[in-house]
């Protein structure tokens, strides 16, 4: 590990899933589109491959390259890297550095990030006046992935001051091993621990399976595929999911604040809203609350966040999306968890592989050929 020394590592392409499509397609929203805010995408800095990015210390916002390094964006442009591990990484499939978080305080930094054997890895470091400390460097929690794609990686707190941490069903195709609906791996799950409460960490106690000897008890949330990028709604702490599809369908999936967790997504027995090569609906299924097919230019899902800027009024509470493959800035108009207006909001990313929140509820769009853009007024 380098600590603010540039990365000389060359930084591949990631591929996150299949080819197709996006049409606004939801079994719960209506027909009638909405009027879309009027958005233009401003570009603030070019990174190497971004990845990822988070609120920081300062007003600034801390942007993962994937190869391995992280800089902080701040008024004055991209600086030099704070972090760069990226003699410990690999961009074979998709691996590389896939997520990074501050705690609330700003007092803890976090990465999430495939080591050379491709073992899904979370890391924390101390921060000091806006510092990474590198010799308090721990691991937090890691999983073994038996292939190189589907690792999903996000990280992010929760506004109970939790760690919540995705990942994808361990790869292949079409959950070859069962993970989705398989309670006693992690993988295919969304998992939520308390990184400060133990060593290396503690399981919350009201987590949904926590004394279920046939689960694993650090599981918030199940039967997802490859949940790429997911966030909390930061005026009502809603949880919402791009999780990407196999074949046919890409879905967003969503849960309210007051969740006490335990929810099954349904893969691999469901692709969104639909059964999966045969598979039977489990009796408890969360179905999502919006979902698109595969018949245009998308293909992989790239969740977003719920717009609490003050920039754009018109965005305000209104969920914004992409799609790798696509690049379209979406929208969704969500009320006690129906969607009831989508919009296109008339701007592409190109091959926008993530969003980053600013402390100030600003957003920006990642292009994972470098391009980090803000989402301003028309």
């Amino acid at each position: 590990m380098k600590v603010r020394t540039r990365s000389s590592a060359i930084i591949g392409t990631i591929c996150l899933v299949a080819s197709l499509t996006l049409t606004t397609a939801s079994a719960d929203e209506p027909a009638t589109p909405r009027q879309a805010a009027k958005v233009v995408l401003t570009e603030v800095a070019t990174a190497q491959n971004p990845s990822a990015g988070t609120a920081g210390p300062g007003g600034t916002v801390w942007l993962a390259e994937r190869a391995g390094t992280v800089r902080a964006l701040d008024a004055h442009g991209l600086g030099e890297p704070v972090l760069d591990i990226s003699d410990e990484t690999t961009t074979d499939g998709e691996r590389g550095l896939l997520g990074i978080a501050f705690d609330k305080e700003f007092a803890h930094f976090y990465i999430s990030y495939t080591d050379l054997e491709g073992t899904s890895t979370v890391d924390e470091f101390a921060v000091r006046d806006s510092e990474i400390q590198s010799d308090t460097r721990r691991t937090v929690l890691t999983q073994t992935q038996p292939y190189s794609n589907h690792n999903g990686g996000d990280i992010k707190f929760g506004p109970d001051g939790y760690l919540y941490i995705a990942f994808g069903d361990g790869g292949s195709g079409g959950d070859p091993h069962g993970n989705g609906q398989n309670l006693g791996t992690l993988l295919g799950k969304l998992l939520r621990i308390d990184p400060r409460g133990g060593q290396p960490y503690a399981i919350p106690p009201d987590n949904p399976f926590v004394g279920d000897p046939n689960a694993k008890e650090e599981i918030w949330a199940y039967g997802l595929r490859n949940p790429w990028r997911f966030s909390f709604d930061a005026g009502t702490g809603d949880l919402l999911i791009g999780d990407v599809g196999q074949s046919d369908w890409e879905e967003i999936d969503w849960a309210p604040a007051d969740s006490k967790g335990g929810e099954n997504y349904g893969w691999s027995q469901m692709e969104g809203s639909h059964p999966f090569r045969g598979g039977t609906e489990p009796a408890n299924h969360v179905p999502p609350i919006h979902e698109y097919d595969r018949n245009g230019l998308g293909c992989s899902v790239t969740g977003g966040y719920v717009y609490r800027g003050e920039a754009i009024p018109d965005l305000k509470g209104q969920y914004v999306f992409s799609d790798y493959c696509d690049g379209t800035l979406r929208s969704l108009q969500i009320e006690n968890g129906k969607v009831t207006g989508v919009s296109d909001l008339g701007v592409n990313g190109g091959e926008v592989v993530s969003f980053a929140q600013g402390g100030n509820g600003e957003l920006y769009m990642l292009d994972l050929g470098g391009s980090v853009s803000r989402i301003d007024p028309a």
